[in-house]
């Protein structure tokens, strides 16, 4: 490109051409092709696959990890990547399209795949990767695990693991029991392999910074009846934790520390012995170790570990530390939308700068607990907020203006908990569809939040609920309607939610209820709330249960067409705002923020009944003071 000429370029790569177009955020990837190749060659490789995740399956990756980032110049956050020595080709969803032609050159093809050509390619699940092999079988090739990644010899300046110890809290009471669900099991495993780093760390109540926007550490571990074994990168341990782990016994509560790197010949050792059976979660076991537990009869397999679907439901310590978490991280939201209110009519703030103010507010509002952004700030105005996963950058980031509406999914990482919320906002006059649209948005999640159902229902049967007022008028979106949500863990924790592949929800269960509607190169909304699976007491039946919503932030009232709602859609969220208004209300005073409760108080007004002439009042609120002693808490 001719110098000057970026402000007005064509943003998408344009492979056509003699030569080809390429605009300036496209990475040549030539010599990393060319490496990568003679690698694979006297290997007799026919294709090499680069997922877009790292040994442990995890969501989010380290920068070491980002090989997919590396080999592609794509930085979005799925796609698999496939190599031949003739071609080089990206298979990635619908939401990052655009962001693909943008990021590569003209040596990638890209597959636009509506998710299925992507998901038989990418390397978990187990059962995916045996479909893959068998398919792979017609034409004369087998999937094989490489020893050693050729991307890492290819990549010279690969980021090294962060410094830093990990952090420590007490653990042997989860160990044991984990190893009485092995006991329980009719097909009595005499190990347990642990392969997601959050399952380790919850498992050792320990906390690392290896992983952005997640405190985990590079890990796995062995748990048999009598040994627990650690791999981890042992020049990472200090005096201090080997004490706290009790590493210098051998009785059935002391961790032997074993390397990192020698996972998969200790595993094969143990594996080698007579009368073993190795359970594994599937869902994030990768191939290299699973192929190493042969034959099947030493292999017992779920598709989540029992570490995983433990951890799902917080005890009463854990909710009630989180739900703290939340109140604190309102006061910040607040501020944020306050904020935003005064500045964008002079016309001087961006996405970029609310992503940071964000931040900011949750540093002032939290000084001690405060770890850091739980992910990526989607701070999205206008058309940008039509892209449900778009984060601003400098070469995207839009100016924000009375005339669009802003989304912004923002969330913090604190000691006592994970936090996840986006709001949407009109700062100017919502055009009728965009409001119809907010409302409707809005009536799903109060559908959900509202809902009785019997426990061990799962959440994929009440999903629609979420849609049907959408629906009802022909819109719909395109993403998941949740995720669970951790003590101080990951933002997405798996096995909570509403999709097919999520466990049955319990009582003590965290998470994100958050249906949207996105009108391509327009406007988006989405609306988030965490919530917490609590007991209900019915008219006949028990053991029901519904979601306490414990984020506290009032949604944008000049969006809300209340003509729409039922009077119990109404209902609930006028008692919502009472809540909002006893709890953040509660906090705001403690802080001393007279400010930001006058906000608080006129965006949480009860919501009269159309037609109505009655006013609503607010209940007298009695605010009881509860002294909670919390343990084991950083």
């Amino acid at each position: 490109n001719p110098p000057g000429a970026v402000a007005n370029e064509q943003t998408e790569r344009n492979c056509s051409l003699t030569p080809p177009y390429l605009p300036s955020t496209a990475v040549n990837t030539t010599l990393q092709l060319k490496e990568l190749r003679a690698l694979m060659s006297p290997l007799s490789i026919s294709a090499y696959i680069i997922p877009d995740t790292d040994a442990h399956l995890s969501e989010y990756i380290s920068p070491r990890d980002a090989r997919l980032a590396f080999m592609t110049g794509f930085t979005g956050s799925a796609g698999t990547a496939v190599v031949t020595p003739t071609k080089a080709v990206l298979w990635t969803d619908s939401r990052y399209w655009v962001q693909a032609e943008r990021q590569m050159d003209c040596n990638w093809d890209l597959k636009r795949d509506g998710g299925g050509v992507c998901n038989h390619l990418q390397f978990p699940p187990l059962e995916t990767q045996e479909d893959y092999s068998v398919n792979l079988m017609s034409s004369n090739r087998s999937l094989k695990s490489m020893p050693a990644n050729l991307v890492d010899q290819v990549w010279k300046e690969r980021p090294s693991i962060p410094p830093g110890g990990l952090i420590q809290r007490s653990w042997q009471m989860k160990v044991e029991q984990i190893r009485s669900q092995m006991t329980d099991s009719p097909y009595k495993p005499t190990a347990l392999l642990l392969s997601a780093l959050d399952e380790t760390a919850w498992l050792f109540n320990m906390r690392g910074s290896d992983i952005p926007y997640n405190p985990f550490f590079y890990s796995y571990t062995l748990l048999t009846m009598n040994e627990i074994w650690l791999f981890v990168h042992m020049e990472r341990i200090t005096d201090e934790l080997k004490v706290y782990l009790n590493t210098s016994c051998d009785g059935p509560l002391c961790v032997q520390l074993k390397s990192y790197d020698s996972v998969l010949d200790d595993l094969k050792m143990y594996v080698d012995q007579p009368g073993i059976k190795v359970w594994i979660g599937t869902e994030y076991t990768n191939y290299a170790l699973y192929e190493i537990i042969t034959p099947e009869d030493k292999l017992m397999t779920s598709s989540y570990s029992p570490v995983l679907t433990t951890k799902a439901v917080k005890d009463e310590t854990e909710q009630q530390i989180l739900r703290d978490a939340h109140v604190r991280d309102a006061v910040a939201v607040i501020q944020l939308l306050m904020w935003l209110e005064k500045v964008v009519p002079e016309g001087k703030e961006t996405e970029l700068t609310a992503a940071k103010y964000v931040d900011t507010c949750r540093r002032r509002v939290h000084t001690i607990n405060k770890k850091g952004p739980s992910f990526d700030t989607i701070s999205a105005s206008g058309p940008n907020a039509a892209l449900a996963h778009y984060s601003p950058t400098a070469e995207n980031n839009r100016k924000l203006t009375v005339d669009e509406m802003y989304l912004v999914d923002s969330g913090g990482q604190y000691l006592d908990g994970t936090t996840d919320i986006t709001r949407t906002v009109h700062w100017g006059t919502p055009t009728p569809m965009q409001k119809e649209a907010f409302t409707r948005v809005l009536m799903g999640n109060i559908e959900i939040s509202r809902t009785i159902f019997p426990s061990g229902t799962r959440g994929v049967n009440m999903e629609m609920l979420g849609r049907r007022a959408l629906w009802e008028v022909g819109l719909n979106y395109g993403h998941g309607t949740g995720h669970g949500v951790g003590n101080y863990f990951g933002v997405h924790e798996w096995p909570v939610g509403f999709q097919s592949n999520n466990i049955p929800f319990r009582e003590g269960m965290f998470t994100s209820i958050e249906p949207g509607y996105y009108k391509e190169n327009d406007f988006g909304i989405r609306i988030e709330d965490v919530a917490v699976i609590v007991p209900v007491t019915t008219k006949y039946g028990h053991n029901y249960l519904t979601f306490d919503t414990v984020s506290l932030v009032p949604y944008d009232r000049k969006l809300i067409d209340t003509s729409l709602l039922s009077s119990e859609q109404l209902q609930w969220l006028n008692s919502y705002y009472e809540t909002i208004r006893k709890l953040v209300g509660l906090e705001l005073d403690q802080q001393e923020l007279h400010e930001e409760k006058d906000w608080m108080l006129r965006n949480t007004e009860p919501f009269v009944a159309p037609g109505s002439s009655a006013s609503v009042s607010s209940s007298s609120l009695t605010l009881i003071l509860l002294t909670v002693t919390l343990h084991n808490i950083i």
